[in-house]
């Protein structure tokens, strides 16, 4: 299978690239990125055979279909990475909160956040690709949150790669500060920033397209990738654990086969329901996908009016941080599948030129075919949390928008909804004590340890650990001095 440009071809670039070409080099012709010129196609019959099977049967069998070029014995040692979460025979446990709403839990990885899920059999999938060719690759990261920690601690320590992660400095929770900060494998390098999420994204996709960065990594012979979601390599292993969740509800007897769901996505980046959106269109029975924002709410906008506006907001800082979010760069895939090469090219560069692009009423409506969505202010949140716990769930913040979007985009309360939860509580941990106990507690020992008492569980010791290790990453700098740092990190 190869992958075509988004915003079509500008005739330097090739018309199409295989997989392994598009994930070492994930950004195509004026801006865009890299999808599937064609998706697989699965057949009930698919599903049925896979009711039994395990998280790593499928995903092989699902990458098959895509016809990656990439090695047999290269995709088994990555997919054994999954032997390693908290249970090696259901990395992903599918678990009833209500009657009608099941939350897939994707935080059972080193990092105790979804992005493990794509990131760890990502790296190794990369960094063999590289050494393959006998190439050496930097990797840049930009995260809100959840991307940074699972980038460096899948790439740590690998051969023909080094990572460099940027960070929104006091954007993100103590937790994931301290799980980029403490990294200290010689081939990583950790910058925080002055400014938001969406600062760090456009730096990240401006050096991608730099062509002085790119000769003076070629000075160093060294070619450049990421590991954010505008690489198709993160997406093809989010679409996985969508269907094992389907298949999770059947094996549990909570739906029959071929019955219809809804999947329920808090986005940001919208990565995470971008996999959804490739399930549905390869034949997972999904009836809608719902869209949950925080108070960064242009997603829900966009969904409900056809309006991406980016003029006159900055990014509003929440207790759901991984989602503070404005500029969405899987959206750009949606509008390729759904509208073409031609028409995404005039609507990003609308974003990228006027910060406003609308779509019309027919567009709007193929949109609205598939999603629906709506945000959940912070005070909510924490509601949504309390109620949660009082019923015997533990969730984080991220994970109580989708109880926002539970309540209110079901058109049909029949069907059954299936949440995804992005990060564990023990990430968010102040947040968590305050909607539990209602005490502000601005110390995360304190507060995890708090939890951990109320709830009668146990504080992992990936996270436990945190608080005891050095500080090896203290560079924090302005945006127009992040390409002299890469470069000094590369030149060391």
């Amino acid at each position: 299978m190869n992958f075509i440009e988004t915003r079509g071809n500008d005739g330097q670039k090739p018309t199409s690239i295989t997989f392994s070409q598009a994930i070492l080099s994930p950004m195509s012709s004026f801006g865009g990125v890299y999808s599937p010129e064609s998706l697989p196609s699965f057949d009930e019959a698919f599903f049925q055979a896979h009711v039994n099977s395990g998280y790593k049967t499928l995903a092989k069998d699902v990458l098959a279909a895509f016809e990656v070029d990439i090695d047999e014995s290269v995709i088994d040692e990555a997919l054994s990475l999954y032997d390693a979460f908290d249970d090696s025979t259901n990395p992903v446990p599918v678990v009833k909160v209500y009657d009608d709403l099941y939350v897939s839990e994707l935080y059972h990885g080193p990092t105790r956040a979804f992005k493990d899920m794509a990131l760890q059999p990502f790296g190794k999938v990369l960094s063999s690709v590289a050494q393959a060719r006998n190439e050496k690759y930097l990797i840049l990261a930009a995260t809100s949150g959840d991307t940074g920690p699972a980038a460096l601690e899948t790439f740590k320590n690998r051969d023909n790669v080094q990572v460099v992660c940027l960070y929104p400095d006091g954007g993100t929770s103590d937790v994931q500060r301290l799980q980029m900060v403490t990294e200290d494998a010689n081939n990583l390098k950790v910058i925080g920033i002055h400014g938001d999420f969406d600062d760090a994204q456009s730096a990240l996709k401006s050096l991608l397209t730099s062509e002085t960065f790119a000769e003076a990594l070629k000075e160093n012979d060294v070619s450049l990738s990421a590991a954010n979601s505008v690489n198709f390599g993160r997406i093809i292993f989010q679409t996985i654990y969508h269907i094992y969740s389907y298949l999770e509800l059947v094996r549990q007897s909570s739906i029959e086969m071929g019955e219809k769901v809804y999947l329920n996505v808090p986005s940001g980046n919208f990565g995470n329901a971008l996999g959804g959106y490739y399930a549905l269109k390869m034949g997972l029975p999904v009836k809608q996908i719902h869209i949950a924002s925080n108070n960064n709410n242009v997603l829900t906008e966009f969904i409900t009016t056809g309006k991406y506006d980016l003029r006159d907001v900055s990014v509003i800082p929440t207790t759901s941080p991984a989602m503070d979010i404005l500029k969405s760069s899987n959206i750009e895939r949606v509008l390729f599948d759904l509208l073409g090469a031609e028409r995404t090219k005039v609507l990003m560069s609308q974003l990228d030129d006027n910060k406003f692009y609308e779509l019309t009423a027919a567009e709007l409506k193929k949109v609205q075919a598939i999603f629906a969505a709506d945000f959940c202010n912070d005070e909510e949140g924490l509601a949504y949390i309390k109620q949660a716990f009082e019923v015997g769930y533990l969730m984080c913040p991220h994970t109580a928008t989708c109880f926002k979007a539970y309540d209110t985009c079901r058109e049909d309360t029949s069907i059954k909804t299936i949440a995804y939860s992005t990060a564990e509580w023990t990430k968010f941990s102040p947040v968590i004590a305050q909607a539990i106990t209602g005490e502000k507690v601005s110390n995360d020992q304190a507060a995890l340890e708090m939890i951990a008492d109320r709830a009668k569980v146990t504080i992992p010791t990936q996270i436990s650990a945190l608080f005891s290790k050095p500080i090896a990453q203290k560079t924090v700098v302005d945006k127009q001095d992040i390409e002299k740092e890469i470069l000094a990190f590369l030149n060391a």
